[in-house]
């Protein structure tokens, strides 16, 4: 986990008695990764570093730019380097077909997107509405998962956090099977980034359309999450916390299952309630 950490001295403080212990705390590592199409840089992001390709794929899925493996030829890092000479690793060009229809200027998020937010930078709220090509359909009647098992996915999913584990300062987000097994996770500063990462993994390795999966986010349900979700074809989104209304009349929209508040014991079910038994 070299690039992920990093070691800073800290002050630990004790209200108590005032007592102050300086001592080495673990960061999760926070680093620009500049996105370009060609040679045109297209979008930056903080994340943490580690499967940024994967990263970089489900992005431009999320942005609705591709679909199909096909339709990325390459990823590369480009050249790069820190103030000591060491390569950054922070430049990722991604070629497409030629027939990939390109982002219009407006389209594309000419500020530096936090890892708080993964849509900030949009240009126009328009661009946000994006039509997937893996539709779901909003007439759910049939079970994909047990309440039990959507139930105990989000221990599951802390059981698996590494980084999360040495740092506590990281979002995660897991893929799983109907049965409650874990296919994939990825952990990062940026919940939206977490996501991108499991999805690009999948469409790297040629999975997408995810329609028998179930997306189990350590975080709240923000409606680029569900954006994300509907983009790559995955038709239950969980979180521990609570949605915004955005999600939900997204989710609502786009046919996917939306739960909420899912801590063990309860969870509420926002949007099509079909899919879970």
């Amino acid at each position: 986990m070299g690039r992920l950490i990093r070691r800073v001295k800290a002050t630990k403080v004790s209200v108590a008695d005032n007592r102050r212990i300086v001592r080495e705390e673990s960061l999760a590592v926070e680093e620009p990764l500049e996105i370009r199409l060609g040679h045109e840089s297209f979008s930056v992001t903080m994340r943490t570093p580690g499967d940024d390709f994967d990263l970089v794929a489900g992005f431009l899925v999320s942005e609705g730019l591709i679909y199909e493996p096909e339709q990325l030829i390459s990823l590369r890092f480009c050249a790069g380097e820190d103030e000591n000479g060491q390569q950054t690793f922070n430049v990722v060009e991604a070629q497409l077909r030629p027939d990939v229809a390109m982002p219009l200027p407006s389209a594309q998020r000419h500020i530096t997107t936090s890892s708080a937010c993964g849509i900030c930078g949009t240009a126009s709220i328009e661009a946000v509405h994006k039509s997937t090509h893996f539709k779901l359909t909003s007439d759910v009647d049939e079970v994909l998962i047990s309440a039990s098992v959507l139930a105990s996915l989000p221990e599951l999913l802390r059981r698996e956090q590494k980084l999360f584990e040495k740092t506590g300062g990281v979002h995660a987000a897991g893929l799983f099977a109907p049965d409650g097994e874990l296919l994939s996770l990825r952990e990062d500063v940026g919940r939206h980034n977490a996501v991108d990462k499991v999805v690009g993994a999948a469409f790297r390795d040629r999975q997408l359309p995810l329609s028998n999966t179930i997306l189990q986010v350590s975080g709240r349900a923000s409606f680029e999450l569900v954006q994300k979700a509907a983009m790559a074809g995955v038709p239950v989104l969980a979180a521990v916390s609570a949605p915004s209304s955005l999600a939900v009349e997204l989710a609502h929209n786009s046919g996917v299952t939306l739960v909420g508040f899912s801590r063990g014991a309860t969870m509420n079910i926002y949007t099509h309630p079909g899919r879970v038994g």
